[in-house]
């Protein structure tokens, strides 16, 4: 990037109506009946395709009555293979971030992965994200926390629900009050994720005791780790089924990854929904999310203590 492009930071608001970040971290209403999906790209690409996906999920979010948080990578720093494709590159990657926030009055998230990658990403994003395989990088989530922007730290595919109660403490110890928590599979041997329903139903009650929103990532969650030798593979064929079933669950927020030709996409082609099937999709869960609400079954709500230890 030429050294005299400046990157706009995010202190002009979002959008006219309210922030649904704001909505999910409110003392009052931090658990809100309406949905939240974080959805984009993997990496981010170039800025006409970036805003095509940003346009189409914008449209589809407004006419299901769901809040959005743009997703796209600077980064990606665990691909498979030293040959992968990386990203735009942190300062480049902030700038298209950037422009959509201002294009599209959307909140935006990005991934960091290391600890001096947080406080620029935090002065251009509204939600900072901590990968999977970090959450337990004691540097990186005290560096987010210290940012005092939101937090969204992925469970890692190798730690039991309750064990992510200390990924809030390291956040929330280090100056961090909004912090959410993302369910994405745990290995199931070889190559392979699955979802344990019951894990995700004590990862919303430990959510509910730490005043921490849940969210479900339903295209990783899809993902065969390194099964194509150089590239992981994957069955986004499933990722609707997941989602529908975390949102029947009570998780109040959806993460998927889009792409208008995945097979093109330089990064997580096996997973993620091609752009034309999002809309569809998006208004079944949002149809969902209202009869969970409105029933007894709802999972979210004000922050309470734990329920009696089960047997």
């Amino acid at each position: 990037m030429p050294p005299n492009r400046t990157i706009p930071n995010r202190s002009a608001p979002t959008s006219d109506g309210p922030d649904p970040l704001a909505r999910r971290f409110s003392a009052s209403d931090g658990f809100a009946e309406r949905l939240l999906l974080i959805a984009g790209p993997c990496l981010l690409e170039e800025d006409d395709l970036n805003a095509r996906i940003a346009k189409a999920l914008v449209e589809s979010c407004g006419a299901h009555g769901l809040d959005l948080v743009f997703k796209g990578s600077f980064d990606k720093a665990n691909r498979s293979s030293i040959r992968s494709a990386r990203g735009p590159g942190l300062e480049e990657g902030l700038a298209r971030l950037a422009r959509i926030r201002e294009r599209f009055g959307v909140p935006i998230t990005t991934d960091i992965h290391a600890p001096e990658q947080a406080a620029p990403a935090a002065a251009v994003v509204d939600l900072l994200q901590i990968p999977a395989f970090l959450c337990r990088q004691t540097d990186l989530l005290a560096a987010a926390g210290e940012t005092g922007t939101a937090v969204n730290v992925k469970k890692g595919q190798f730690m039991a629900p309750e064990e992510m109660r200390q990924a809030v403490a390291k956040v929330r110890e280090s100056g961090g009050t909004r912090i959410m928590l993302t369910e994405r599979g745990t290995f199931f041997g070889y190559h392979r994720l699955v979802n344990d329903f019951a894990g995700v139903g004590d990862l919303l009650e430990m959510g509910r005791a730490e005043g921490v929103p849940i969210c479900f990532d339903a295209t990783h969650s899809t993902q065969l780790p390194g099964a194509v030798g150089t590239a992981s593979g994957g069955r986004p064929e499933r990722a609707p089924l997941l989602a529908k079933a975390a949102v029947a669950a009570g998780v109040g927020a959806i993460f998927l990854e889009c792409h208008p030709d995945p097979r093109s996409a330089p990064s997580d082609a096996s997973t993620m929904l091609a752009l034309d099937e999002v809309g569809s999709l998006l208004g079944t869960l949002a149809a969902l999310r209202t009869v969970v609400a409105e029933s007894t079954m709802l999972d979210e709500g004000p922050p309470t203590a734990l329920r009696s230890p089960r047997p």
